[in-house]
C-alpha cells in the first residue's frame, strides 16, 4: 500500500520529498559551480604572487590589523637663527628619507621621454672628466651632489635671480627626494640661447661637452632644464609655479571663454627681437584689424605702479593668447598656455624649452605663420570664432596640460629623472672642487633680499616626499620620433592649406 501511495502522480506532484530531491540535484550543480570557481581564483592568486604581482608583506595579518596612522614625514623650516650664527649649513635635514608608500605616485607624462633624447649623445660614450672640463668655457657654475649635500663653483657673473633661483630649485628637489639622486657633477649656462653646436662633434669628436641650460634647439646638444621661474620671480610679481597656477585658475573662472574678449592677446618687450617687433605692426588701427589686441610692457613703469597691468592672472580675458619667441625662448610660455584659451603659437619656434616638445598642434596649440604674421593670426581668431567648440577643446586641452602635467610635483620629477639618468653616464668620480662651497637652503634663503626671501620660503619643501618619484616612461624608437614628428608637420600643414584657401576665397570676393 505504502508503495502504491508513493508511486501515485498527485503525490509526487506536490510531495515535498521530491520538492528536496530537486532541490538537492540543484545544490549540487551549484556546489560544483563554487568549488570550481573557488579553486580557479586560488590557481590565479598563486600564479599572481608567484609572478611578484602581489606582495604578501602588504597582507600580513599584523598589517592587515595594524590601525596605527601612517605620520607625515616631519618638517624642516628654515634654520636661519643657526645660519646667522656660525654661517655653516645646519645637518638636521635628513640626507637620505625611505618613504612609507613604496609605489611611485603614477607614470610620468609622455614629454618626460624627451630626457632621453637630450642624453643620447653621451649614452655610447658616457661622460668624461674631461668632457665636463670642456663645458666649463661657457658655463656660469659648476654643480656638484657628493653624498646628498650640494657644492656650487661660481665662474663668472650671471643674471642674480637666474642663478639664485635655480640651486635654489635644486636644493629644493634633494629637500623632497633625500638620498635617491647618485653623486654627480654638471655645468650650467644661465645665458638664453644653446651653444653646443652638434656639427662639430660627429664622428670621431663626438665627445661633446655636457652643458645644462633654460632652452635647446634642433641644432645643438644643450640639454634642458626647468627655468629658474617655477621658484618665483619677485623682480616681476610673478609667484613660484604652485601659487601663480593656483591664481591663473581663478582668474580663468572669472570670465567662460565663450565670454571672453574674440580677439588674440599679447603682452610682452617688443625690443628684444625683431620678429616681436615684426608682430607690433598687426595691432589693430584704424586702417587694419588683425583680430589682435596687442601691448607693450614697460616695467619700470610697472614696477613704479605696482604691477597693474601686468598680473599673469587677470590675464585670461581673450579667447585667444599669441605665444611669441624673444632673444630665446620665453618663459612667458607656461603662463600663457594655462589660461583656457587657444594659444596661437609662431611656427615654427626656433627653441624649445623642456615641455614644448609633448605638445601636439590642433590638439593643444594652433600653429601660425612666423613670416606672415598678421594674416596667419587673423585667420586663425576668425577660424577660432567659426568653429567654437574646436578652439574651445584646444584651449582647454592645452591648459589641461600646463595645470596637470606639469604641476610643480612634475617639474621636480622632471629634474629627478633628468639629474639621476645624467648621473648614470658618469665615467669619474665626482669630487669637491677647491674653490666649490657648499650650498643649502639656508645659505641660499637666509641672506637673500626680502623680495626674494618671500619667494623662497613660499616656494620652500619642508619635507621629503612619502612616495617614489613617477616612473620614467621608455625612450622613443626610430619609429615612435619619426611618426610624432609627421603628425606634427601633417597637422601644421593642414592648418596652413586652410589659411591658403581662406585668404584666396578673400581675393577672389574682393575682385
Amino acid at each position: 500500500m505504502m508503495n502504491s501511495f508513493w508511486l501515485r502522480p498527485a503525490y509526487q506532484k506536490h510531495s515535498r520529498g521530491t520538492k528536496w530531491l530537486k532541490l538537492n540535484k540543484t545544490l549540487t550543480i551549484t556546489t560544483r559551480v563554487l568549488l570550481f570557481l573557488f579553486f580557479f581564483a586560488l590557481l590565479l592568486v598563486s600564479v599572481l604572487i608567484f609572478g611578484g604581482w602581489i606582495n604578501l608583506g602588504n597582507y600580513s595579518a599584523g598589517k592587515f590589523f595594524d590601525r596605527t596612522p601612517i605620520l607625515p614625514p616631519p618638517e624642516f623650516p628654515l634654520d636661519c637663527v643657526a645660519w646667522d650664527h656660525n654661517k655653516t649649513c645646519p645637518n638636521n635635514y635628513p640626507i637620505k628619507y625611505e618613504p612609507t608608500n613604496h609605489h611611485p605616485s603614477s607614470t610620468c607624462p609622455d614629454y618626460f621621454r624627451w630626457i632621453h633624447e637630450d642624453l643620447k649623445h653621451w649614452k655610447g660614450t658616457g661622460v668624461t672628466r674631461d668632457m665636463v672640463e670642456r663645458a666649463r668655457e661657457s658655463a656660469h657654475f659648476r654643480l656638484v651632489i657628493l653624498h646628498g649635500k650640494v657644492y656650487v663653483e661660481k665662474f663668472v657673473e650671471s643674471i642674480p635671480n637666474r642663478e639664485s633661483f635655480t640651486m635654489w630649485g635644486i636644493l629644493q628637489l634633494l629637500r623632497l627626494y633625500p638620498g635617491r639622486l647618485p653623486d654627480l657633477e654638471l655645468m650650467f649656462d644661465n645665458d638664453d640661447r644653446p651653444v653646443i653646436a652638434s656639427k662639430d662633434y660627429r664622428g670621431p669628436n663626438a665627445a661633446a661637452p655636457p652643458l645644462f641650460r633654460y632652452c635647446s634647439d634642433q641644432w645643438n646638444l644643450d640639454i634642458v632644464f626647468p627655468d629658474w621661474t617655477f621658484w618665483g620671480w619677485p623682480e616681476t610679481n610673478i609667484k613660484p609655479w604652485r601659487s601663480i597656477l593656483k591664481d591663473i585658475k581663478e582668474g580663468n573662472n572669472k570670465t567662460k571663454w565663450r565670454d571672453r574678449v574674440p580677439y588674440a592677446y599679447w603682452r610682452g618687450n617688443p625690443d628684444v627681437a625683431s620678429w616681436r617687433g615684426d608682430l607690433m605692426t598687426c595691432n589693430v588701427t584704424d586702417k587694419d584689424d588683425w583680430n589682435t589686441h596687442l601691448y607693450v610692457q614697460n616695467w619700470e613703469e610697472e614696477v613704479r605702479t605696482g604691477f597693474k597691468q601686468s598680473n599673469i592672472a587677470d590675464q585670461c580675458t581673450h579667447r585667444y593668447k599669441i605665444y611669441i619667441e624673444g632673444y630665446g625662448w620665453s618663459v612667458s610660455e607656461k603662463y600663457i598656455f594655462a589660461c583656457d584659451s587657444p594659444v596661437l603659437l609662431m611656427t615654427p619656434p626656433r627653441f624649445h624649452d623642456f615641455f614644448i616638445r609633448g605638445m601636439v598642434p590642433q590638439r593643444h596649440y594652433w600653429p601660425v605663420k612666423d613670416n606672415d604674421k598678421c594674416r596667419s593670426l587673423k585667420f586663425a581668431v576668425e577660424y577660432g570664432n567659426n568653429h567654437t567648440e574646436k578652439a574651445e577643446e584646444i584651449g582647454a586641452a592645452g591648459s589641461h596640460f600646463i595645470h596637470e602635467d606639469m604641476k610643480m610635483e612634475y617639474v621636480y620629477d622632471y629634474i629627478f629623472h633628468l639629474l639621476n639618468e645624467y648621473g648614470k653616464l658618469l665615467k669619474f668620480k665626482p669630487t669637491i672642487p677647491p674653490n666649490a662651497i657648499e650650498f643649502c637652503a639656508e645659505s641660499v634663503a637666509c641672506p637673500a633680499e626680502e623680495i626674494w626671501r618671500k619667494s623662497m620660503e613660499e616656494s620652500l619643501e619642508k619635507s621629503p616626499r612619502n612616495m617614489l618619484p613617477c616612473t620614467l616612461p621608455p625612450s622613443y624608437d626610430l619609429d615612435e620620433l619619426k611618426a610624432l614628428n609627421d603628425e606634427k608637420f601633417m597637422l601644421t600643414k593642414q592648418v596652413e592649406k586652410w589659411e591658403n584657401e581662406y585668404w584666396k576665397n578673400n581675393l577672389t570676393k574682393n575682385q
